[in-house]
């Protein structure tokens, strides 16, 4: 049955700013440190699925990329989907964050070896514009602030590469200090980030 969703997309990653994976050219996807862990949070703002409402939730993934590329896969990922969610949001947005759904989130599933079971948590946002942050439980926060030059002008990537592959026109880049601490995933912290508003459907 067909679905759709929108909202924003938070990215952050381990990476120094700005991850080379956002324009996909394999020979310059080198992880600065072998490896390549990242926090993304899904801030939904409208959406439906097999009839169910999805607008207003918000769902958190994990994952981590051992490297030395992310196209070498065997990554290990969890989603986190805020514990306000009913059992009926949480199975469609399991699903269409998993790729399962097909949609944005199917092209970087195959990348995945391991899905540790999912976790409902409190997840509470802080956002002033600039700033925000997403704190996902025990499990860590993503935090992201927009990247401003010295006249307050902002820093936009558009088209090619993650940004039309995650369904968004552009995103602000937004250097990131998320920390993950989940005992099941490795424990990181981020430097890298950017957030724009997504597009979905399947």
């Amino acid at each position: 049955m067909a679905w759709r969703l929108t909202g924003q997309l938070i990215e952050t990653c381990s990476c120094n700013m700005l991850c080379p994976c956002w324009f996909t050219v394999q020979e310059l996807m080198i992880m600065d440190q072998g490896w390549c862990a990242s926090a993304i949070a899904f801030r939904t703002r409208e959406g439906n699925s097999d009839g169910v409402a999805l607008g207003g939730r918000t769902v958190v993934f994990a994952v981590d990329f051992p490297g030395p590329t992310m196209f070498d896969g065997n990554a290990t990922a969890r989603l986190y989907v805020d514990e306000e969610a009913t059992a009926d949001q949480r199975r469609e947005l399991e699903a269409i964050c998993s790729g399962r759904k097909g949609g944005a989130m199917a092209a970087v599933a195959p990348l995945i070896t391991k899905w540790l079971p999912p976790r409902s948590a409190k997840i509470d946002v802080a956002d002033d514009g600039d700033a925000i942050t997403v704190t996902v439980g025990d499990a860590g926060r993503v935090e992201s602030k927009r990247l401003r030059d010295p006249q307050g002008e902002g820093f936009t990537l558009r088209g090619g590469g993650f940004v039309s592959g995650l369904g968004m026109k552009e995103v602000d880049m937004a250097p990131s200090g998320s920390r993950w601490t989940d005992p099941d995933l490795r424990q990181f912290t981020t430097k890298s980030g950017a957030r724009g508003e997504f597009s979905w459907s399947g």
